[in-house]
């Protein structure tokens, strides 16, 4: 029976592919992608020649039930996203619905996410953890932020390095300058940066050195 496989892609080296995932790859009839043109380094790397197609925010509202029905036709489709598990702030969750409410077998792989070496390497509690992925650009972000504020778990935002000094400024100032925080910046890549202070101390490093890459910030709870 033909299955949807959800694999993971490497977040920054192209070594963090798991041997498993190379095979599943290999072996699908379709492959998936949030970007075709990224992936195919990935592709090349390894050796994979299963024909790729896009699947990504913008269309795959249109394009989940004709997934699903290639799926049920006989047709074994992985789809990827261009760094770590599809779904996780990456489009991958409507076409999962899409297929277990059509009766398609769904196999998701383990392997990268970027919040989770940055959790483990800030030191704080992972025990317990919230994950917020992306705060709202706009509309019900504040709101959020002042929500978060008494959240006593660790913490855990994605976030563009454009906007990085915005939001530590934004958390600063509802969570207070003295909270505890780490910043992991192009994780598994060359230029990887760990860097933990309070609120206060990163505000400051990160406006007089500009961020670059993707950035995961990790907050500690609230002590009560």
């Amino acid at each position: 029976m033909a299955k949807l496989y959800v694999v993971p892609t490497p977040i920054g080296n192209l070594e963090d592919i798991t041997l498993r995932a190379i095979r599943v790859l290999k072996e699908v009839d379709l492959i998936l992608a949030e970007d075709t043109r990224t992936s195919s380094f990935l592709m090349k790397k390894y050796d994979i020649r299963v024909h790729m197609e896009s699947h990504h925010k913008y269309n795959e509202h249109k394009s989940v039930e004709r997934v699903a029905e290639k799926i049920l036709s006989g047709m074994n489709i992985a789809l990827i996203s261009d760094a770590g598990t599809p779904g996780i702030s990456d489009p991958g969750f409507l076409l999962v619905r899409q297929c277990r409410e059509s009766g398609v077998e769904v196999e998701t792989l383990p392997g990268a996410t970027a919040f989770v070496p940055a959790l483990v390497n800030s030191g704080f509690p992972c025990d317990k953890f919230c994950f917020e992925g992306f705060l709202p650009i706009k509309k019900g972000r504040t709101s959020r932020i002042k929500e978060l504020s008494d959240e006593s778990r660790t913490i855990i935002f994605y976030e563009s390095p454009y906007r990085l000094v915005k939001t530590l400024t934004q958390l600063s100032e509802f969570f207070g300058p003295e909270r505890e925080a780490s910043v992991s910046r192009e994780i598994s890549k060359l230029h990887e940066e760990n860097r933990r202070g309070t609120l206060t101390e990163l505000i400051e490093w990160y406006t007089k050195k500009e961020p670059k890459g993707e950035i995961v910030i990790v907050v500690s709870g609230k002590i009560r």
